[in-house]
C-alpha cells in the first residue's frame, strides 16, 4: 500500500484565515484548464496546512518555455472581480486586502501600494518625500496601463514560488492569488530573477502577446512587492524602491 508523501506548513499562532487563504488560492488557480499547474492540498485548518511534497530538479530552457505557455492561459482566465469576492489574503505574513476593487488602478493603489508604503513611512523606513513620489507614480502612471478586465494571477510570484520538478514547473504559497493584471506575475519573476526568464517571455508571448510598452511599465508592477520587502527587511530594499521610482518619473 503506497502513502502520499507530504510536506507540512504548521504555526499555532498564524493570523486569523492564514492558511485558509493559502488553500483558497491554490484550488482556485488550480481550476484554469491549461495554466500551470499548483501543489495539491491534501488538508487545511486554522493552524497548518498540509501539501502534496514536490521532489524539486534543476530547471531546463523547455521547461522555462512549458512555464510561459501555461502562465499565459493562466492568465488569460477571467477572475470574477479586481481582488476577490472571498475574502483577504497574505503575502507572506501580511495581511492583503482584495476589496473587490471597482478598477485596476484602485486595486493598485488602494489594495498592493498605500497599505504598504503607510506601514513603511510609519516604521521610520521611508521618508514623507517617498511617500509623495510613490503616490505620485502610482497615480499617474496606472491610469495608462491597459487592462481589458481582471485574471486569475498568482500574486506572489518570485521565483521560490515557482517549483520544478521532473513532471514540468508547478506553483506553491497562492495565498495572494486574486483578480488583478497579468503584468505584476512578470514583473515579480523579473525582480528576484527567474532562470531562463527570456524562454518564460517568449513562449508566454507565443501564447498571449504582451501590449506595448510593458517594459516601461514593469517598475510600477514592482513596487508592491518592493514595499512589501521594505516592510518586511528594512533598508536594504529602499534603494531599489527608490530607482523605480523614479524610472517611473
Amino acid at each position: 500500500m503506497s502513502s502520499t508523501a507530504t510536506f507540512v506548513k504548521s504555526d499555532p499562532d498564524a493570523p486569523t484565515g492564514f492558511f485558509e487563504s493559502e488553500a483558497r488560492g491554490l484550488r482556485w488557480l488550480a481550476q484554469v484548464d491549461g495554466g500551470v499547474p499548483v501543489v495539491d492540498v491534501l488538508n487545511v485548518s486554522a493552524s497548518q496546512i498540509v501539501l502534496r511534497r514536490l521532489n524539486p530538479v534543476a530547471p531546463t530552457t523547455a521547461q522555462a518555455e512549458q512555464l510561459g505557455r501555461m502562465l499565459a492561459h493562466t492568465h488569460r482566465a477571467v477572475a470574477p472581480s479586481w481582488g476577490r469576492d472571498d475574502g483577504d489574503g497574505f503575502i507572506g505574513p501580511l495581511p492583503l486586502a482584495n476589496g473587490p476593487f471597482e478598477s485596476w488602478p484602485a486595486l493598485w493603489w488602494s489594495g498592493r501600494v498605500q497599505p504598504y508604503l503607510r506601514r513603511a513611512v510609519d516604521a521610520g523606513l521611508l521618508t514623507a518625500n517617498d511617500a509623495v513620489g510613490v503616490e505620485r507614480a502610482v497615480r499617474r502612471r496606472s491610469q495608462e496601463v491597459p487592462a481589458d478586465g481582471p485574471r486569475r494571477v498568482h500574486g506572489d510570484l518570485w521565483s521560490g514560488n515557482v517549483i520544478w520538478t521532473a513532471q514540468g514547473p508547478v506553483l506553491i504559497d497562492a495565498a495572494s492569488a486574486h483578480g488583478g493584471h497579468p503584468e505584476c506575475d512578470l514583473a515579480m519573476l523579473a525582480l528576484f530573477g527567474l532562470a531562463h526568464l527570456d524562454r518564460v517571455r517568449a513562449a508566454y508571448g507565443e501564447v498571449d502577446p504582451l501590449e506595448l510598452g510593458w517594459r516601461e511599465r514593469v517598475p510600477l508592477m514592482q513596487l508592491h512587492p518592493l514595499l512589501v520587502h521594505v516592510v518586511l527587511f528594512g533598508n536594504a530594499y529602499v534603494g531599489r524602491l527608490r530607482e523605480a521610482v523614479r524610472a517611473l518619473s
